[in-house]
């Protein structure tokens, strides 16, 4: 083979090969039997308070978790596959909300909280603190956006002792800025506390992933 064939060969492989990754990419990926995760948790969890699912909530999708959602599905008039899919989830009432972009807006918001939540922490503690709360919008069992994570119910206490509101720190706003662009020192945790200062029986019962500073994380 001469070199202009072996050239053109290269070229079209390159090309199919692009093609077949881009509409791999394109493929929704839906929780289904082998599926393991947070959304298959939140799955049983939902399903076992309808009284479909009666095994452990271990987000593992197993044959038991099939045979529940085709159970719901059926019992909604919904196409009874197994998986669960976007017209499922919806059904169960599960969504997940995606990384928002860094507008200025997100930044100033996301800063006001970590600034108000991580004064006098080190920097990537402020980091941290911003991680958790967008783990949260992409968490099934938190609201799907930035201020709704933030002024959700008794999630933050700044947002109630006045702190919410107090100048924000300089370094809080660098740290709005990390966190949505996706660095997480927190190591994927949902939750945070300073154990100098809370007693609560709930977030002492989660598992600790890191402690930085004076907050420990927890998933």
């Amino acid at each position: 083979m001469n070199t202009f064939y072996k050239l053109a060969a290269a070229f079209l492989g390159l090309i199919t090969c692009t093609a077949i990754m881009k509409t791999t990419a394109d493929i929704p990926v839906y929780s289904q039997n082998g599926s393991t995760g947070v959304e298959v948790e939140e799955i049983q969890r939902v399903l076992q308070e309808r009284g479909l699912f009666n095994g452990s909530i271990t987000g593992y999708y197993g044959a038991q978790t099939e045979k529940a959602v085709l159970a719901f599905q059926k019992q909604q008039g919904l196409s009874a596959t197994g998986i669960a899919d976007d017209a499922t989830l919806k059904r169960l009432g599960i969504t997940i909300g995606s990384l928002p972009s860094a507008t200025e807006a997100n930044i100033d918001l996301l800063a006001r909280i970590i600034s108000a939540e991580g004064r006098g922490e080190p920097y990537i503690g402020q980091v941290a603190i911003g991680a958790v709360i967008c783990n949260r919008i992409e968490h099934p069992s938190f609201p799907d956006t930035l201020a709704g994570v933030i002024y959700q119910n008794g999630a933050f206490d700044a947002i109630y002792d006045g702190q919410f509101n107090e100048p924000v720190a300089e370094s809080a706003y660098s740290a709005a800025r990390d966190a949505l662009s996706g660095w997480d020192p927190s190591g994927g945790a949902i939750y945070y506390y300073n154990p100098a200062k809370t007693s609560n029986g709930f977030i002492y019962s989660r598992p600790v992933i890191k402690v930085i500073g004076n907050h420990r994380f927890c998933s």
